[in-house]
C-alpha cells in the first residue's frame, strides 16, 4: 500500500513490488497484522512536507508476523532469529504490506501469550507512553494526570503509571469513562471546569501531567495543577505548549529512549501487565477506509490491518 501523491486517503493504492534481496543483518517477515496510527496518514497528508521526490510513499511503521528468511549477522535486540519465529516489528517502514524486509534490530520475539492484533498495535503507543513517564520521572509517590486517557498512547500511559504504583487521574469523553476506570485510573470528563474536577477527584496534589490529547485545555489545566513544569510532558501540543514552558517529547533523544524501551514493553504485554484494546480490524486493501474512520470519533482502541 503506497501513497501515489500527497493528499487524503483517496491517494492510497495497492501495488505489486518485488522484495529486495536480504543484506547482512536483515530479515524478511511475512506479516499477520499491521498497526494503524495517526502518523501514517499524516505522513502523506503534507503535514510533514510534500517532497515529490519521495513518491510513491510507503506507509506504516509497526506490525507483527513470522520470520520467513534470515541473512547473515541478523541479531535482534533479544537474541538470534530463525525462520518461523513469531515477531513484532518496530520501527519499520512500508509496513502496510504482506511481507517486508527490515533490519533485525527492529525485530523482537513475540510472546506466545500475545495475539497477532495486539502485538501489531503494541509498540508505537507503548514506547511513547514509556518515554513520557520516564521524562517526567514518574514514580510510586506521584499523582499523575493523563489527558486523553482512552486513546492509544493515553491508555498505555495509564497502565504503565499504575504499574509503577502511581495514582492516576485520566480524562476522557463521557462515553469512555468506564473504559478509563477499567484501566485503573480515576476517570473525569474533559471540558469546562476540568481543573476543579481533577482537584476534587485526586487524592492529593497532582505532581505529573501527561498530555496525549494536544489541546489547549490539556496544557492550561496541566500548568494550573502541576507546579514543576519539567514534570508536564506532551506528545502532541505545539506552540501553546512551548509558550507554557512544558516538555515536548519526540525528538532524536526520544527515538533512542523508545528503542531501548521496546523489550520492557513487550515483556509487560506478554505478562498481561499491559494490554492493547483492538477497536476495529480492516483488510489491507481497506487501509483508506481505516484512515478515514480513524480521523472520526470511534470506540477506544487500535485499528489493525490484516494482510
Amino acid at each position: 500500500m503506497v501513497a501515489q501523491r500527497y493528499g487524503g486517503p483517496e491517494v492510497l493504492a495497492v501495488v505489486d513490488e518485488d522484495l529486495p534481496e536480504l543484506a547482512p543483518g536483515q530479515v524478511r517477515v511475512d506479516l499477520r497484522a499491521i498497526g494503524v496510527n495517526p502518523f501514517d496518514f499524516k505522513s502523506y497528508s503534507g503535514a510533514f512536507g510534500d517532497d515529490p521526490e519521495k513518491l510513491p510513499l510507503s506507509i506504516g511503521t509497526e506490525g507483527a508476523g513470522v520470520v520467513a528468511a534470515v541473512a547473515d549477522e541478523a541479531v535482534s535486540p533479544d537474541g538470534l532469529l530463525a525462520v518461523g519465529t513469531e515477531v513484532i516489528v518496530y520501527p519499520g517502514t512500508g509496513m502496510y504490506a504482506e511481507s517486508v524486509v527490515v533490519s533485525a534490530t527492529s525485530v523482537l520475539v513475540k510472546p506466545p501469550s500475545l495475539a497477532w492484533e495486539p502485538a501489531a498495535g503494541l509498540l508505537l503507543t507503548g514506547v511513547t507512553a514509556m518515554d513520557t513517564l520516564d521524562t517526567a520521572a514518574t514514580g510510586p509517590d506521584d499523582v499523575v494526570l493523563v489527558h486523553g486517557a482512552s486513546g492509544g498512547v493515553g491508555s498505555a500511559t495509564v497502565q504503565l503509571a499504575v504499574g509503577r504504583g502511581a495514582t492516576v487521574v485520566g480524562t476522557a469523553s463521557a462515553d469512555n469513562l468506564d473504559y478509563v476506570r477499567g484501566l485503573g485510573a480515576i476517570a473525569v470528563p474533559y471540558g469546562s471546569g476540568l481543573a476543579d474536577r481533577v482537584r476534587e477527584a485526586a487524592p492529593g496534589p497532582v505532581t505529573v501531567a501527561i498530555d496525549t490529547a494536544g489541546t489547549d485545555e490539556a496544557v492550561d489545566v496541566s500548568v494550573d495543577l502541576v507546579a514543576d513544569r519539567s514534570r508536564i510532558v506532551t506528545i502532541a501540543a505545539g506552540a501553546h505548549a512551548d509558550d507554557a514552558g512544558i516538555v515536548r517529547v519526540g525528538g532524536p533523544q526520544s527515538a533512542a529512549a523508545r528503542r531501548a524501551a521496546r523489550q520492557t514493553v513487550v515483556e509487560l504485554a506478554g505478562s498481561g501487565a499491559l494490554s492493547v484494546r483492538i477497536a476495529r480490524t480492516f483488510s489491507l486493501d481497506d487501509a483508506a477506509t481505516a484512515h478515514r474512520d480513524l480521523a472520526q470519533p470511534h470506540p477506544p482502541g487500535k485499528f489493525i490491518l490484516l494482510p
